[in-house]
């Protein structure tokens, strides 16, 4: 015994050395034990494969309140516009948020008159170059689709009270709305019924504003105060800033001064319901925006003067968008999404983000054949621990009596989960389409991310694109991803929680962050499946990879493959 334990010193530096290097690599190298000569190594070392059952599932009735209630700087927020992704075909998203005074019961002194009332909501964006004055030029981050194609933009006053609370609900816990995109309409679900929201907009026939070609520019924004000599000029990000009615608004909020609306936000709430941001395609495709709506900037500015003649002064009343803040997604897919087969598996897995499908992984599923008999008789989970843990002359496992922990005759060096696109997928005439693919694998028990992720230093906050290479691998030249389980799977060897938290069954999604972790609960769900990582509703995008079956290509067959040391005897 004592002579297995030294000889495995050895290996457990080379993983410490791999980790280290794997760290500054975004792919995975695993060193054979031929680096310092088979006759100089004490250990040997080997992969194998193991069964996963992987299938569809469908995603419908996912929670869009609230989306963009994240600390993360990088793309969290609410999408708008019109996506046609070339897989699967047509999504609209359009956004219904309540708005919120920044102070209460406002006083406008004598002769208010309004100047301008000026909508803006920035948008995501990079700076990617300076032009010969100096002045930044912008790259329109979270920009999907083809923006040259304009979509209808209408904004309206909704009459739907968004409520705070569920009432339905005895603990007095937030009430949370759901998706219902297979309606050909914009509508909600709120766990007892179907909200239309066209069905409650405010004087349908005079929005609050319209554009019937809107498209997105990434040119600066520019605000100008004063007048003549006085007049200074400021620069911004680019952003969705749109002049709205003066009157309108003098007749909304100034007409309203010592109101009780004016004087609370409940009030606020109730008498101002929201505001509809119904986004309409023109054709068949168009352009799609993460906006940054829960952003300090984001609000509707009101800007008057008021006082008397000679000692006039400008003030401003702002409204934020915050509270309860929503998407609606209005799907026409070209291809059918629907709900896998649990026990085969599936040829094909459909990752779509928005309202649309994920796939479940079984890893270490059904029965093996373990001791090569050519009998499938032993269940994969128990085959995978007599492999790699001591036995006892009793045939039972070792356990050592300090830590408590399975002693190993196997130490793996690494686990993945090795996923292929599908050969020739459609890109939309766009050469690099799939390229900025990431895949997100969490936990689906634990509705959390897998050990791996929580211990990958690679996160990069900044640009999400790059960060957690290490467990979340990236797409490489020929489609494969590689999700990386090593810590997963040595905590059940070691641990035996497999019982508690470290299950076999991988939720996998398309997201375009994968530092934003936060869960949307699915309403009713009625499967294992009850939460869906909030990122991947936050992004239109789809893609598909093949599936576990006997009937895919060996060689693009979803795998779990795991690299391992072993000491000679």
């Amino acid at each position: 015994m004592k002579k297995t334990i030294n000889s495995l010193k050895i290996p457990v530096v080379f993983l410490l050395l791999v980790s280290a290097f794997i760290a500054c690599d975004k792919d995975y190298s695993v060193i054979e034990s031929d680096v310092l000569g088979d006759e100089n190594s004490d250990f040997t070392t080997g992969d194998s494969l193991w069964s996963v059952t992987a299938y569809n599932k469908k995603l419908d009735s996912l929670q869009i309140n609230n989306l963009g209630t994240t600390s993360i700087s990088a793309t969290a927020g609410n999408l708008l516009g019109v996506f046609n992704d070339p897989s699967y075909g047509l999504t609209t998203a359009s956004i219904v948020s309540q708005l919120v005074p920044s102070t209460f019961s406002p006083e406008f002194d004598e002769n208010p008159v309004v100047d301008s009332v000026v909508l803006n909501i920035p948008y995501y964006n990079t700076v990617v170059s300076y032009d010969e004055d100096n002045n930044p030029e912008y790259r329109l981050d979270s920009l999907f689709g083809d923006n040259d194609t304009p979509i209808k933009l209408t904004i309206y006053r909704s009459n739907y009270f968004l409520r705070d609370f569920d009432p339905n609900n005895p603990e007095n816990v937030s009430q949370k709305y759901y998706s219902n995109g297979s309606s050909t309409e914009n509508s909600a679900l709120n766990g007892t019924s179907v909200i239309k929201f066209d069905d409650h907009i405010d004087n349908i026939s005079n929005p609050i504003y319209s554009n019937a070609a809107f498209k997105p520019s990434n040119l600066a924004t520019i605000t100008t105060v004063g007048d003549g000599d006085d007049e200074v000029a400021t620069k911004s990000g680019p952003a969705l800033r749109k002049l709205l009615d003066n009157d309108y608004w003098k007749s909304v909020i100034i007409d309203k001064e010592g109101d009780p609306v004016l004087s609370s936000q409940s009030n606020f709430k109730n008498y101002f319901r929201g505001l509809y941001f119904k986004a309409e395609a023109n054709t068949n495709d168009g352009s799609m925006l993460l906006l940054n709506i829960a952003a300090t900037a984001a609000n509707i500015t009101m800007y008057y003067t008021s006082g008397a003649d000679g000692s006039r002064t400008q003030e401003t009343y702002v409204m934020n968008f915050s509270g309860n803040i929503l998407n609606t997604f209005v799907n026409d897919y070209s291809i059918p999404l629907y709900d896998g087969d649990k026990i085969l598996g599936d040829n094909e897995l459909h990752l779509k983000g928005t309202e649309g499908s994920m796939a479940v992984v079984e890893i270490f599923s059904g029965k093996v054949d373990c001791d090569g008999d050519g009998i499938l008789d032993l269940d994969a989970i128990d085959c995978f621990k007599q492999n790699y843990r001591q036995l006892d002359d009793n045939g039972d496992y070792v356990k050592d009596p300090i830590t408590n922990r399975y002693k190993l005759k196997k130490l793996i060096n690494e686990a993945q989960l090795v996923l292929t696109e599908l050969d020739n997928l459609p890109t939309g005439s766009v050469e690099d389409y799939h390229t900025y693919d990431r895949i997100y694998a969490y936990d689906i028990k634990g509705n959390s991310t897998t050990l791996d992720y929580s211990i990958d230093p690679t996160t990069n906050t900044s640009d999400p694109l790059n960060s957690k290479i290490i467990s979340l691998g990236q797409r490489n030249d020929t489609g494969v991803f590689k999700i990386r389980l090593t810590q997963h799977l040595n905590n059940i060897l070691f641990t035996d929680s497999i019982a508690e938290n470290t299950p076999t069954t991988i939720g996998l999604v398309l997201s375009n962050n994968v530092n934003y972790t936060d869960n949307a609960e699915i309403l009713d769900s009625g499967d294992t499946v009850t939460t869906v990582p909030r990122a991947s509703i936050l992004s239109p995008r789809g893609t598909i990879i093949y599936g576990s079956t006997q009937n895919t290509d060996p060689k693009k067959r979803l795998q779990l493959k795991i690299f391992s040391s072993e000491a000679k005897d």
